[in-house]
């Protein structure tokens, strides 16, 4: 179907401003879901929504992880290059203020964390902004809480914001809205409902496994302690999906499908084991202790540090999911990454994006027609020595740059700043990653770091760090 993109979304019915509801999930891969070819994740409504919907085969974060990719998906701007973990310049213009100036109905429910600390500023431009509070931070103190043996309404945050958002659709849905909720599952800790993790281990007995961030075999992790953390991993996909198909089932009930575009998406996944990893960035105290014996010896979170972090597709590749009024479901090839949604959403709108938004609308995709030629993954440039603050709160001194993640659809180059590792595999051919071709096809990592460096310069990447990142 081809059509004028800002004719895409227009109603069926009559020539209305469209609805928009974004859900945004925080650390769920894109290979545990069934639409991507996962046979194990049990998510019927998913797969239900997915059958009608857009999927687009070729995701990528940006900034990475939970804050960068936030401030990218709100500015439709590369903000690795210029903005660490933490607020909002408040020169930055958001999606939010942009629809609520175009007259929509603008509204956050969130319960990841982040988005409720003051100064962050990603509530900027929502009228209603309703905080689901009770998320636990991925901390040595939330593993060894016990689970939870409560209702699933009042004892997980994922339930009680998928149901204030339905909540929020009836009292404001006579009016164009644009609704973006944000949930921090399926993000660790993992202690779902022990009904959603039985199915992938009949015998969990309530464990909750908390990852090391680091080298899991060196730190005494077993292949029984990965199983269990994979399991509650699914367990929390499956609750996600439960509650995402009750909020479907309120847009249909309310009669809004017809008129409503519903994106779901991601910012970033994990790893359980691959790559010899379990975690997301690469943490280690000063004198090499495991995760668990550096608190014995009583060492404190701000005295870990930040090593090398490789980002491989575990890691950056992303679900995202389009059910578009007027579109039938299909699967949707080309290169994209999370700051394109907010271009893309004003696009669909017939709303000009404003002129510091450096990414682009993804809806020529649907006709074919490319829209990126490399696509880019970075952590928050940084420099050795500086501190890089995470996840807690907490300051870490950068003891090596984390690569950045640069891909064509051919080829994934893992480069970090001149003179350290390089890393080259075959995109289509090896996903996973286990066949490093950098020394044998070093005319394509050359290639390959000439136009990163261009397109860093296409962004205007601050001097200090576009200058250690023009060489191998």
């Amino acid at each position: 179907m081809s059509r004028d993109s800002h004719d895409l979304l227009r109603s069926s019915e009559r020539n209305a401003p469209v609805n928009i509801i974004v859900v945004v999930t925080d650390t769920l891969r894109r290979d545990y879901l069934p639409c991507y070819g996962n046979s194990e994740v049990i998510t019927p409504n998913l797969d239900r929504f997915a059958e009608s919907a857009l999927i687009f085969e070729d995701c990528y974060a940006a900034s990475f992880p939970t804050v960068p990719a936030r401030a990218d998906l709100m500015t439709g701007r590369y903000t690795f290059a210029y903005l660490p973990w933490g607020p909002l310049p408040q020169d930055e213009t958001t999606l939010a203020d942009l629809l609520s100036a175009a007259g929509y109905r603008t509204a956050m429910i969130a319960d990841t964390p982040f988005l409720a600390r003051r100064g962050y500023g990603q509530d900027r431009g929502f009228q209603d902004f309703v905080y689901v509070r009770g998320q636990l931070h991925g901390t040595e103190r939330a593993y060894r809480q016990v689970q939870r043996a409560v209702s699933e309404i009042e004892g997980y945050c994922a339930p009680k914001t998928f149901k204030e958002a339905a909540d929020w659709l009836e009292r404001h849905h006579d009016n164009p809205f644009f609704l973006y909720i944000d949930t921090w599952d399926p993000h660790e800790p993992w202690d779902p409902p022990a009904w959603y993790v039985k199915p992938h281990l009949p015998d969990y007995a309530g464990e909750v496994i908390a990852p090391t961030y680091y080298d899991y075999a060196a730190d005494g992790v077993s292949e029984r302690d990965l199983e269990i953390a994979r399991a509650c991993y699914m367990g929390e996909i499956a609750m996600v999906d439960h509650w995402f198909g009750y909020l479907v089932e309120r847009v249909r009930t309310l009669n809004l499908l017809d008129d409503t575009a519903i994106l779901f998406v991601s910012d970033h996944g994990f790893y359980f084991g691959e790559h010899g990893l379990f975690g997301k960035r690469r943490f280690r105290w000063p004198d090499g202790s495991g995760f668990d014996e550096g608190f014995a010896k009583g060492m404190t979170v701000h005295q870990r540090q930040v090593h090398r972090s490789p980002l491989h597709n575990e890691l950056t590749q992303v679900p995202l999911l389009m059910k578009l009024p007027g579109e039938d479901g299909r699967r949707v090839p080309g290169l994209l990454s999370l700051p394109d949604l907010m271009p893309t959403l004003l696009d669909m709108l017939g709303l000009e994006a404003p002129a510091r938004a450096q990414a682009k609308s993804a809806l020529p995709l649907l006709n074919g027609e490319p829209i990126h030629d490399l696509v880019v993954t970075s952590a928050p440039f940084e420099e050795v020595g500086e501190l890089s603050k995470t996840v807690d709160g907490q300051n870490r001194v950068v003891v090596e740059v984390s690569p950045t993640s640069i891909t064509d659809g051919e080829w994934d180059l893992l480069y970090a700043v001149e003179g350290q590792r390089v890393e080259l595999y075959h995109a289509r051919e090896d996903r996973a990653h286990r066949h490093d071709l950098s020394a044998s096809r070093p005319e394509v990592v050359a290639d390959l770091h000439a136009r990163y460096a261009r397109w860093l310069r296409s962004i205007d990447a601050p001097e200090r760090f576009l200058a250690q990142r023009l060489s191998l």
